[in-house]
């Protein structure tokens, strides 16, 4: 009676333990089938919207892209992603809610540096990787080390210094400079007064002027009566459009031989056919264009298919600017998890720091703060760009590479009203 009771318990533990494996591993391969989620809040309304929009549509076009190869471990990649309306304030509570309620298993920052810098100390604090989406120096104090910028840039001199090596070169030795009175133009400004300053250019006019500013007929006519060699403008898309056209206006005198150099907006389609020939001889600073000499491999395949899809999502059409450098970032987190074979946060942050980086817009590779070790912000002249014709900007030619050397395809126009024309 005893042996048979042993006998029968020994069937049931049995059974027990067969039925728990197979609960267990009911539930391991339900695990590994949920998605891999990755969380960014990123302007869909506002004033950032025009290239918030235009950014989360290369992000999910990377997440349609990899989930056609299979996933990421086995699993499909899942992109949630909430309005930030263009208002830093509404960032902290966004990414909270991304990993305390939606818990996501990554996240990618806010598009620009004003919505970046207020999650910064929580991500720190909770010792997480963020793929930083076109920022400037959020974490140049915190020294967050599982930080890493898709921006082409990683310090103030990155952005202008080619901008004055072209100025001196032409024979320039005074300079004006016009900023907006905003953190991210007064850091990118104060940046450039120091490279001015070492180069030993003079300043005859500085002015900073308040973000609602609509009208810069008075600021334009100032620089026109300084008669500088070179001048130095560090605006927001309005400011630049509006900017702009005080400048075709106005005029700014036979003295100047070089105008712009930090004008953000200047690279959206709509703001690019909207002012036409007004661009004309204006040097800026960029991030992609159509030149032979930044073709690297799929980035083209990607504009050809984004272009169709941003009409139908009415968004910037050409997608020069952002969306290239947002592709890159899923890229770099494929790589990374495809190598590591993890989602451990430390790990892909140690090889996205040890690691060159193979994207659509070039190899990388992460120096101090996170940002790129050799930055690479080109130079461009617009000309021969005439009015109302958006596929013109398709063409090479339209941009001219000026600087860095190795991407340069043209000489410079000057002086600038000689270029205008």
């Amino acid at each position: 009676m005893e042996v048979s009771k042993r006998r029968w318990l020994s069937r049931v533990v049995i059974v027990a333990v067969a039925f728990a494996a197979g609960i267990g591993g009911f539930v391991a391969r339900a695990q590994a089938q949920q998605p891999i989620q990755i969380g960014v809040g990123v302007a869909q309304t506002g004033a950032l919207a025009g290239g918030g929009r235009a950014a989360l549509l290369a992000l999910r076009m990377w997440v349609e892209d990899v989930n056609a190869r299979g996933g990421l471990l086995g699993r499909k990649v899942e992109l949630i992603a909430y309005d930030d309306q263009s208002n830093p304030a509404t960032t902290p509570g966004i990414y909270a809610k991304l990993l305390d309620i939606d818990k996501v298993d990554l996240i990618i920052a806010p598009y620009g540096t004003v919505p970046t810098a207020p999650i910064m100390p929580l991500v720190k604090q909770r010792n997480l990787l963020l793929m930083g989406n076109f920022s400037f120096q959020v974490n140049h104090t915190l020294q967050h080390d599982m930080y890493f910028n898709n921006a082409p840039w990683n310090d103030a001199a990155s952005w202008s210094d080619g901008f004055f090596k072209l100025g001196q070169a032409a024979g320039g030795k005074t300079v004006a400079f016009l900023a907006a009175d905003q953190e991210f133009a007064q850091n990118l400004a104060d940046g450039a007064k120091e490279i001015a300053k070492r180069l030993g250019l003079k300043t005859v006019y500085e002015q900073s002027y308040p973000p609602a500013t609509v009208d810069f007929s008075s600021m334009i006519r100032a620089i026109r009566a300084a008669k500088p060699d070179i001048v130095f403008v560090m605006s927001y898309p309005n400011d630049s459009v509006a900017i702009v056209r005080a400048v075709n206006e106005i005029g700014v005198g036979d003295s100047v031989k070089l105008f712009g150099g930090g004008m953000v907006g200047l690279q959206f389609a709509s703001i690019m056919e909207s002012l036409g020939s007004k661009l004309n001889g204006i040097v800026n600073y960029h991030t992609y264009v159509p030149e032979k000499t930044l073709e690297f491999p799929g980035v083209k395949d990607f504009l050809s298919r984004y272009g169709k899809r941003a009409i139908e999502a009415k968004v910037d059409p050409l997608g020069y600017y952002l969306p290239p450098f947002s592709y890159a970032i899923g890229q770099m987190l494929e790589q990374a998890i495809t190598a590591t074979k993890s989602l451990d946060h430390k790990v892909l942050a140690e090889y996205l720091r040890k690691s060159e980086m193979k994207t659509i817009v070039g190899p990388i590779r992460y120096g101090k703060d996170g940002e790129w070790a050799t930055p690479r912000v080109v130079m461009i002249q617009f000309r021969g760009v005439v009015d109302k014709n958006i596929e013109q900007f398709h063409q090479a030619g339209k941009q001219v590479i000026l600087d860095p050397a190795q991407f340069k395809t043209g000489e410079m126009v000057e002086p600038f009203e000689k270029a205008r024309k």
